[in-house]
């Protein structure tokens, strides 16, 4: 037999090995749900070790080892299977869950099987009733529909009446919590804004708008108003609480994919000191955008996403017992380690890279390398508008003039700020038109890629060619400043601006 044939036996051995360890695992399965039933623990020493002695005896002198080394890994990865299939099966329940971060959440917080479950108003009922899941995470716009089908109410869902927690109960009833409760009152905490005795308003009255009220008033805000499309307090007559100095959004406006939308025109709040947009993609709402442009405070919702997802976690394995839903939540609540890195590993997972600055300074192609380091997909915005137009930079300058360009520079930038954990070059003018920058910052960390201007090429480069690169740069250089996070100074070769810009942000 030659080396082939000996290779081609080997693949059909390990072929029938694959077979019997995913069998193997699949009884694993069955006698970890037995050992669940009947209270027993999963590690059982004395059984493996008798299994290791009854497998070594009978093998040949010098295998023994061996055999003993893989059956210790097999034990060890046949532990890891059944502690997961023993901690139960979740999820969230929504309308549009599709993009939701929870399952990265969940990963980063536990050791558990969590999906994602998209349906319609006329599937919850069937869902709920038949479904196999030990418990559940409830989303838009079900925190309120779930709740005739629980047998039973933590305190909290019961002062709120909304539900976004189901934990399955031993004899397969329901029970419904409110860990929304919990997280929103940790984004107050990380804010460091002292609401008591101030005006606050809702934007929403749904169920993530009840736990906010909830919270707001056991925190002593002096006034807590509601507005919805209907009733007095609506967004026609806003102008009655232009006072507000706290605001939050708990409605989906602005959510991905409709990123940009708004219910209200921050500017007109002149006493506001605190936005709260409960929101979590995009990062940064079109509401946070303003608020930060106009020096107010804001924060998006995955602070408040990580904090109740924790909760809920540990409801569902049963490892703290049912929410009271009482002030003493608010007495004891500390800034949590966990809680900040895992929002703060989602944030870095879920930021796009921008790189702007100078035509030539060497964007797209230290974009293209930090991409290939950190395994994100990339898009460089001319590249795009070449793809579209058929034509190349220069003659599109030429044939179009450069009001048509910035415009279609602005639309391939209006399509990629609805993306996540990307790389995105741009081009050197995008700082001309200031609405690019709030598209960008949406999802987007922005570092400046400053190089020389004696190193710039201006070879193709219309604008270069025709205006000159000093007076270019004179023009966009407070610009660059003004809009980027993090400056980066081109080095001397693309691998090394790369290496030193995924270094600056801990990507």
């Amino acid at each position: 037999m030659d080396l082939f044939d000996l290779r081609s036996e080997i693949d059909g051995i390990d072929d029938e090995i694959v077979r019997l360890f995913c069998a193997r695992m699949k009884v694993s399965e069955s006698i970890a749900a037995y050992k669940k039933q009947q209270g027993l623990a999963i590690y059982d020493p004395d059984r493996e070790a008798q299994k290791l002695m009854s497998l070594t005896a009978y093998v040949a002198e010098g295998l023994d080892v061996y055999i003993k080394a893989l059956y210790e890994k097999i034990f060890e990865l046949s532990r890891d299977y059944q502690s997961k299939a023993t901690k139960g099966k979740f999820g969230l329940l929504g309308a549009h869950v599709g993009h939701s971060a929870s399952p990265k959440v969940h990963a980063l917080l536990g050791d558990y099987e969590y999906k994602l479950y998209s349906k319609k108003p006329e599937e919850v009922e069937a869902f709920l009733k038949t479904e196999d899941f030990d418990g559940l995470n409830v989303t838009m716009p079900y925190k309120q529909t779930v709740i005739p089908f629980c047998t039973q109410l933590s305190p909290a869902a019961q002062r709120i009446g909304s539900v976004n927690t189901l934990v399955r109960q031993s004899d397969g009833t329901l029970y419904g919590d409110n860990t929304d409760y919990f997280g929103f009152i940790y984004l107050l905490l990380r804010s460091d804004v002292a609401v008591k005795n101030k005006k606050a308003i809702i934007l929403g009255n749904g169920g993530a708008a009840a736990t906010v009220k909830v919270a707001l008033n056991d925190l002593g805000v002096s006034a807590c108003v509601t507005i919805s499309r209907v009733g007095a307090d609506n967004y026609e007559h806003l102008d009655q609480h232009f006072d507000a100095q706290i605001i939050v959004n708990a409605t989906p406006v602005g959510m991905y994919p409709n990123n940009g939308d708004t219910l209200i025109d921050l500017s007109q709040f002149k006493s506001c000191e605190a936005v709260f947009d409960l929101i979590n993609n995009p990062l940064r709402t079109q509401l946070l955008i303003q608020a930060e442009s106009l020096g107010v405070l804001g924060m998006g919702g995955l602070y408040m996403l990580v904090a109740q997802a924790k909760r809920a976690g540990a409801l569902f394995l049963g490892d703290v017992a049912a929410e009271n839903g009482t002030k003493e939540t608010l007495c004891s609540l500390t800034i949590d380690p966990q809680i900040e890195r895992v929002a703060a590993a989602i944030k870095g997972d879920l930021e796009n890279v921008v790189l702007i600055g100078m035509p030539g300074c060497g964007k797209t192609t230290v974009g293209r390398v930090l991409a290939g380091l950190t395994g994100r997909e990339f898009f460089d915005t001319d590249e795009m508008i070449v793809a579209k137009t058929g034509q190349c930079i220069d003659h599109v300058f030429k044939e179009a003039g450069e009001a048509a360009f910035r415009k279609m520079e602005t639309e391939v930038i209006r399509e990629l700020s609805k993306k996540t954990g990307c790389v995105i070059a741009t081009g050197g003018g995008v700082v001309l038109r200031a609405e690019n920058q709030g598209m960008l910052r949406q999802n987007g960390v922005m570092v400046y890629l400053n190089r020389a201007i004696h190193a710039l090429p201006t070879e193709g480069r219309p604008l270069s060619l025709s205006q000159g690169i000093e007076a270019i740069y004179r023009q966009r250089r407070h610009l660059y400043e003004r809009w980027c996070d993090y400056e980066a100074s081109a080095l001397e070769g693309a691998a090394q601006s790369a290496a030193a810009i995924k270094e600056l942000l801990k990507i």
